[in-house]
C-alpha cells in the first residue's frame, strides 16, 4: 500500500508498514493497542488506521523496554511517566538512553555447554547456588538453563565458598532492594538535571548521538563509583565490627583484674 502523506506532510504507515519497520508482527502492533501502550491511529482514507513517527518510535521504545526485562505492567508505568506532549525525538532519545543501559542479553544453554562454561561438573545442588545467585533460571526443560552471562563466572568462583544458600538468598534479596533503590535515585537525578534541561533547550535531532554518547561514558562511572563506595563502606563497616568487638575484650579483661 506504500507510505502516505499525513496532516501536514508528516509520513503515515499502515499497520502492516508500522510492523515491518519496527521489525514485529501486526498481531504485536494491535496487542499493544489494546494494552493501550500504543496510542490508537489516525483514521485515513476508507477508514484505514494511519500511524506515524510518534506510533514507530513508542513502538521501538516498547520493544526496547521488553528485551530490557521489563514486564508490561512496568513498561505501562515507565510510558505514563512520560510527558504527554513527548515528541519522536523524546522517545528516540528514551530509547537510546534505555539500550545503553540494558545488561547482557540471558542465553540459553544446555546443561552440557553450562559445564563447559563452569568448567566443571554440575550438582544439583551447585545449579540450586547458582540459581540462588541469579547466575541462572531453570526452563520448562530440565536440562536447559538461561544463564546471565555477566554472573556465572562469578557464581562458580563462590560455588566453593561454604556460604548457606539461604544465605546467599537473604544476601541477593538485600543486594536487589539496594540496588533498585539507588537506580530509581539516579533516574530521578538524570531525569531533572539533565534531561529535563535538554529537553527545554530543544535540541536538534542530530543531539540525539551527543546525548547517547554521554550516557554511554556516565554507564561505566556509575558503575565503578557504586562498586568503590560498597567496598569503602564494607571496609567501615568491618573496622566498626572490629572495633567493637576488641572494646568487649578490653572488658572482659578489666573486668577479670583483680581488685
Amino acid at each position: 500500500m506504500g507510505e502516505h502523506g499525513g496532516v501536514g506532510g508528516g509520513v503515515r504507515l499502515t499497520v502492516d508498514e508500522l510492523a515491518a519497520r519496527a521489525g514485529v508482527t501486526v498481531r504485536t502492533v494491535r496487542f499493544y493497542g489494546t494494552k493501550g501502550l500504543l496510542p490508537p491511529p489516525e483514521l485515513g482514507p476508507r477508514r484505514v488506521g494511519l500511524y506515524g513517527a510518534a506510533h514507530l518510535d513508542r513502538l521501538e521504545l516498547i520493544e526496547e523496554l521488553q528485551r530490557q526485562g521489563l514486564t508490561l505492567a512496568a513498561i505501562e508505568r515507565y510510558l505514563a511517566r512520560l510527558p504527554e506532549d513527548s515528541t519522536p525525538l523524546d522517545l528516540a532519545i528514551h530509547r537510546a538512553l534505555v539500550a545503553s543501559w540494558t545488561p547482557e542479553t540471558p542465553e540459553e544453554v544446555t546443561r552440557a555447554q553450562l559445564e563447559r562454561r563452569a568448567g566443571r561438573g554440575l550438582t544439583e545442588g551447585q545449579v540450586e547456588r547458582l540459581a540462588a545467585m541469579g547466575a541462572l533460571e531453570r526452563t520448562r526443560d530440565p536440562e536447559v538453563f538461561r544463564v546471565d552471562p555477566g554472573l556465572l563466572p562469578l557464581g562458580v568462583r563462590i560455588l566453593d565458598v561454604p556460604i548457606p544458600l539461604e544465605t546467599l538468598l537473604a544476601a541477593r534479596a538485600v543486594v536487589l532492594e539496594h540496588s533498585r533503590a539507588t537506580a530509581r535515585e539516579l533516574q530521578r537525578l538524570f531525569r531533572e538535571t539533565v534531561w529535563k534541561p535538554y529537553r527545554e533547550s530543544e535540541p536538534a535531532p542530530a543531539e540525539l548521538a551527543r546525548m547517547r554518547a554521554l550516557t554511554d561514558h556516565i554507564q561505566p562511572m556509575v558503575a565503578q563509583a557504586l562498586v568503590t563506595a560498597f567496598q569503602r563502606s564494607l571496609r567501615e563497616e568491618l573496622g566498626e565490627e572490629l572495633s567493637r568487638e576488641s572494646d568487649q575484650e578490653s572488658g572482659l579483661e578489666s573486668g577479670l583484674e583483680p581488685g
